[in-house]
C-alpha cells in the first residue's frame, strides 16, 4: 500500500527536472499522475512513468493560459471524477541584470511564475472545495525569499509573490480540508543546472557541479528525486496538520552568513 493510493495528482513543469522527478515520486507512492507541461517531451515523460508500472497521463497546456488550464483541468475532473494534490512547479528563469531587463521577458517569466501559479490553483480550488479535501503544494525558492544573486530581480519577484500566495490561500482553504504548502529548492541538479554548468566550464561541466556543491554544508546538489519525497510527504495524510508554511530544502545552502571564500 501506498501512502498516496488512489489519489489523483496534477504536476506542472512535468515534462523535465523538479516536475518530471517529483511526479515519478508520487506516482511511485501509488498516486494517478497526469503532467502538464507545454512541451510536446510531456507525452514521453508520462510514458516513462507508464513503463514503470504506474499510473501517468499528460497534457500539453501553458500554464499562463486561464482557458488553457481550465480546460486541462476540467477534462481530468471529468475522467477521474477529482482533483486531490496540485503540485504548481511550473516556473521559468531568465538572469538578466535589472536594467537590461526587457518588458517581453519580464511578462514572460511573471506569466508562467506568478499568473501560471494562481491560474492552476483557481482552477482545481472548486472541485477541492466540493470534495473538502486537497492538497496543494507551490515551488516557491529560496532565491528572493531567503538569498538572492545577480540577474535575478524578477525571478525573485515571482518567488516571493508564490510564498505570499501560498500563505494567503493556505489562510482561505483550511476550513474546507485543504492545506497549502511552499517548497523552497536550494541548488538542484537539474537539466537546467546543468547546462549553466556547461555554459560556464564547457571543457569540464562535472568541475563546476562540484564547485557548486563545495559551498553547500552538505557538499553535494540535491537529487530531483529529494524533492519529489518532500513533495509526497505533503500530499499526504502524514501532513494532514501542515498548512501554510515554507519548506527549506537546500542541504544548508542558506546557511552561511557569508561564502567562506578564505577557505575555498
Amino acid at each position: 500500500m501506498g501512502k498516496l493510493d488512489n489519489r489523483i495528482a496534477i504536476v506542472t513543469g512535468a515534462a523535465q527536472g523538479i516536475g518530471n522527478g517529483s511526479a515519478k515520486v508520487l506516482a511511485k507512492h501509488g498516486a494517478t499522475v497526469i503532467l502538464m507541461d507545454f512541451a510536446e517531451s510531456v507525452e514521453a515523460a508520462a510514458e516513462e512513468i507508464r513503463g514503470m508500472g504506474y499510473q501517468a497521463a499528460a497534457k500539453r497546456v501553458d500554464v499562463s493560459n486561464l482557458e488553457d488550464v481550465q480546460r486541462a483541468v476540467d477534462e481530468v475532473a471529468a475522467e477521474y471524477g477529482r482533483i486531490d494534490i496540485l503540485f504548481n512547479n511550473a516556473g521559468v528563469n531568465r538572469r538578466v541584470r535589472f536594467e537590461e531587463l526587457d518588458t517581453k521577458t519580464r511578462d514572460f517569466i511573471f506569466g508562467v511564475n506568478i499568473i501560471g501559479v494562481w491560474n492552476m490553483a483557481r482552477a482545481v480550488y472548486p472541485y477541492m472545495l466540493k470534495a473538502k479535501y486537497g492538497r496543494i503544494i507551490n515551488t516557491s525558492s529560496v532565491t528572493g525569499v531567503k538569498v538572492v544573486d545577480e540577474g535575478q530581480t524578477t525571478y525573485s519577484m515571482t518567488k516571493g509573490a508564490v510564498l505570499s500566495f501560498t500563505k494567503a490561500l493556505a489562510y482561505e482553504a483550511g476550513p474546507y480540508g485543504i492545506t497549502v504548502n511552499a517548497v523552497l529548492p536550494g541548488w538542484v541538479r537539474t537539466p537546467k543546472v546543468e547546462q549553466v554548468a556547461a555554459d560556464s566550464r564547457p571543457e569540464d561541466p562535472e568541475s563546476a557541479l562540484r564547485d557548486m556543491a563545495g559551498f553547500i554544508p552538505l557538499k553535494r546538489l540535491c537529487d530531483i528525486e529529494e524533492i519529489g519525497d518532500l513533495v509526497a510527504f505533503l500530499a499526504s495524510d502524514e501532513a494532514k496538520y501542515i498548512t501554510g508554511t515554507e519548506m527549506v530544502i537546500d542541504g544548508g545552502s542558506t546557511l552561511p552568513e557569508t561564502f567562506d571564500i578564505l577557505h575555498a
